[in-house]
Order: structure tokens, then sequence, then C-alpha cells
């Protein structure tokens, strides 16, 4: 939540801001949360009207004033342009100068702020840095080729069990919904959990000068993004953006099982905590045990101190999910039941969901996103279940040059856990064949192109006890399938 009085002077470019002249009936006026979504907007909010390259923000102005939206950041030629438009809403709504706060001595309370800047997505930038820099919790950032949203998810319920804790909206990682997140810290926050995601080299610096983490926490490097980076040394040198832009007195949380991760340490001036399953990390865990989708058990060094756990998280590489929480908790001076409460919380695995489907099967939805290292995760979970196992894998992509190779691993390892394959696209067509060649039987593969005609293909070749693993990049929109497989009413009748 942040005041009109900050909004209007945080927006403003550093070097010449000054605060505004705001009348008293608008100096109480207080903003709830920040959205750049306009079918997220609610009474209370603050939209940000951004231009992409497929919607322009300004557009859905009209809807926004009607939703009951507090104020937005607009252009001032973007407004200019659709006065007329404007004028017809039956909401009122109001210009208002940022630097002088001309418009609001001519406005009643209850309408629509237009707040007019330069650049909407600047101000919104400017406006979270100066937010930022009036409050002091601890901010964790959180990036890596895969597990981003997983391990945020997994360290925000561990750290919960102690900290008032704020963590970023499903995968809020760019320079648009990093700063909407920085805009919901309030005093009572005492640390803040954020993914740090990458379009390009700089981005990553970039979010950190935005919210100067003291903790900084990399999963792994891997072909996510060889699309956009050209090679993964180029993937190596954005991701290592974030340690590098670490304090003194800050802590670099490094994977020492990721050569990549792990080279790093070289890379930073803060202090290293290194987590694995190898003595030379500083955290690490043996006699590790997977019990599908039961959870998964381990032993775990740290110091001088020995202990063994079992947890509901699922799949073995879940192990890495608690050992980075468990690395940054440690920092923080938490002690071990609440940090194995915490990673017993069902929040702490929110993105892979395991429901009921149709005729007795069992569904792994792990449709969220997928990556080559992700999805042979997923088909070893796949591997440790009984009964006869169903992949429905689609295309993963922004792989680059290795987009092929990667298909083929994937398609590899399905032969050997899976009873059934199903190829959802066109880049999937590599897993099927690569699965073929592994000897697993045509019989026993199905190639479509799209979730509708995968449905199609599947729904009748389902048997009681199956366990289905779905998973594919987010822009293949898998969960189709999924809510398609669940029980129908008739079925539950």
């Amino acid at each position: 939540m942040v005041g009109l009085a900050n909004i209007l002077y945080g927006v403003q470019p550093a070097w010449s801001r000054q605060m505004p002249y705001i009348p008293p009936q608008w100096q109480e006026l207080v903003f709830g949360e920040t959205v750049i979504d306009s079918r997220e907007v609610e009474p209370g909010t603050l939209f940000v009207a951004l231009a992409g390259e497929r919607t322009n923000g300004h557009t859905f102005l009209p809807d926004v004033i009607a939703r009951g939206a507090l104020g937005a950041l607009v252009s001032r030629t973007e407004i200019e342009a659709r006065t007329t438009i404007l004028a017809r809403t039956p909401r009122r709504w109001a210009l208002v100068n940022p630097v002088t706060g001309a418009g609001l001595d001519s406005a009643t309370p209850g309408v629509c702020l237009l707040i007019a800047v330069d650049d909407p997505l600047m101000a919104l930038q400017r406006l979270a840095v100066y937010h930022r820099r009036q409050l002091t919790p601890t901010v964790v950032g959180i990036t890596g080729s895969v597990g981003k949203t997983s391990t945020k998810e997994a360290l925000a319920a561990l750290l919960s069990q102690r900290f008032c804790t704020l963590k970023s909206k499903r995968s809020f990682n760019s320079e648009a919904t990093v700063p909407t997140t920085l805009l919901q810290l309030a005093p009572a926050h005492e640390v803040a959990v954020l993914e740090m995601g990458m379009w390009a080299p700089g981005e990553i610096r970039f979010l950190a000068d935005l919210a100067r983490p003291q903790i900084g926490l990399v999963t792994n490097v891997g072909p996510t993004h060889l699309e956009r980076l050209k090679s993964q040394e180029a993937i190596w040198y954005a991701k290592a953006e974030l340690v590098e832009e670490l304090p003194r007195d800050g802590w670099a949380v490094l994977n020492a099982d990721d050569p990549l991760v792990w080279a790093m340490r070289d890379m930073t001036n803060a202090r290293v905590f290194s987590y694995g399953l190898a003595p030379h990390a500083t955290l690490w865990a043996n006699q590790v045990e997977s019990y599908g989708l039961d959870g998964i058990a381990m032993r775990v060094h740290y110091q001088d101190q020995v202990i063994s756990m079992r947890l509901p998280l699922i799949g073995r590489h879940s192990i890495y999910l608690a050992l980075a929480a468990m690395s940054v908790g440690l920092i923080l001076g938490m002690e071990w039941p609440a940090m194995i409460a915490g990673l017993t919380d069902p929040a702490a695995q929110a993105r892979l969901r395991v429901v009921a489907g149709q005729h007795a099967t069992t569904l792994i939805d792990d449709t969220y996103n997928a990556a080559p290292i992700s999805t042979l995760a997923a088909l070893d979970l796949l591997g440790a279940t009984p009964g006869r196992r169903v992949a429905i894998l689609g295309d993963m992509l922004e792989l680059g040059s290795a987009e092929e190779e990667g298909h083929r691993q994937v398609g590899q390892r399905a032969a050997q856990v899976a009873d059934l394959l199903v190829t959802v696209g066109q880049r999937a067509i590599w897993i099927a064949e690569a699965a073929r060649q592994a000897g697993m039987p045509s019989a026993h593969i199905l190639v479509c192109m799209t979730n509708a005609e995968a449905i199609a293909s599947v729904r009748p070749r389902l048997m009681p006890g199956d366990h289905i693993l779905l998973k594919a990049s987010r822009g293949m929109a898998l969960e189709e399938i999924v809510v398609a497989l669940q029980p129908q009413p008739e079925e539950e009748a």
C-alpha cells in the first residue's frame, strides 16, 4: 500500500523530484495493489498502462476506470489521443501532474486519478525504487534456468514460519512485475522473496539494482533462453549478474552440484553458502530416497549437525528445493523444526499438483513450464510411481541450437519409464522419434499436434490405476488436457 504523496513524488526522476501540493481532501489517500493487467483491477488498485508489442494498456482505461481503480500511471501523449473516448466513461476521472499536483484541486474524491508521466514503465520502476529504499526488509533474489518459481514457493513457505514474508506472485520476475511486487512491501515485512528472470543480458543486473537483494540464490544454468542468448556462456554471464550485484556483507547461495553455478563463487564479493549432495557444500545431503508421490527423505549435514528428515515434497529433484530453502533459512538464523515445518506446508510445492483423473487414474500436473532438465526430473518421478505410466509431453520452447538434442534426451528417458507416450506439438516429434529409437514400441507412442487431438487419442486408452504425467512449456497450455482428463460431473455422479 502506497500513499498518493509518495506515488506523485516517487514517479518523478530522482534528480529532479519535488513534492507536489496535495489538497487536504487527498492527503490520506492510500492505494492498494499495483497491477499491469486490466483484468486484475479492483476498487482501490493502481493500474499501470504499459504499451507492449501486442497490447497497449491505455486501450483498457475505460474498463479500468469502471472497475474502480483509484488511479493509473498513464502516458501524457496517449491520454491526449484518447480524450474523446475517455470523456464517455460514466465514472469521472482527473488528469494529474505529479510534479505540481495540478488536477487534484478541482477533482472530487471518488474520481479515478490519471497520473500523467512520460513513460509509465520507467515511472513504475522509479516508484518501486523509491518505495524499496524507505523500507528495510531482507530481500532474497532467485534466478536460474529452471526452478525459480518452485524454489521461491518452498523458500517463502519455510521463511513464513518465523518471518513476515512477502513473495512474488506467480512468476512475476520481469522489469514490469518485480516493481509491482516491491510496491507490496509494507513496514511489517521482514523478508521479501523475489524471482528475477532474464530476457536479455543486463536485465538481472537491472532487477537487482531495483530490489537491492542481500541474498542471491542461483538454482542452475541450462539451455533455457538459448534461442535468445545463443550460447551457454552468455546464459551463465547473465545469471551471474545477480551474485555480482550482491553487497560485500550479503550472501550468494549457490548450487554446488551445478558446475556453472558453482563457478559463480569467483564472481561475487559476497559471502558464499553452497548446497548440494557432496560434502564440499556448506549444506549437503546424503541417503536420499524418493518415495514417488509420497515424498522424499534425506540426511542433511551442516557444520557438526546431522539431521534426518522426511518431507512431502514430490520427486527426487525436490531435494534441491529443500536444500536451497534451508540454506537461506540457516543464513537467517532459523532452527531445524521451523524449517522442516515450513517445507511440510502444502504451499512449499505449489507448482506440481497431483489430482484425481478419470477412471481412477492419477494426474501429475507439471504443466506450468518445461525444459530438458526439469522434464527429465519429472520422468524420474513418473518412474517411481506404481502401475502403468503415461507420459504426455509437449514442446519445450526457447532452446535454440539445443532444441533437437533436448527433446531427444527426453524421448530416450521416456522410453525407459513410460508405458504409453503421447507427444503434443511439432518439436515433440523428436521426443517420439527418440523414444522409438530407444526401443519403445510404435504402438505405445501417440504423436499429436494439438491438445484436442491428444485428449481424443489418450482418453480411450486410460486404465484404472494409471499415473499420467503432463509437462510442456507454458506456451503449449497443456493444462487444457489436465482439465479434460479430470472426472466429469457424470462420472462423479
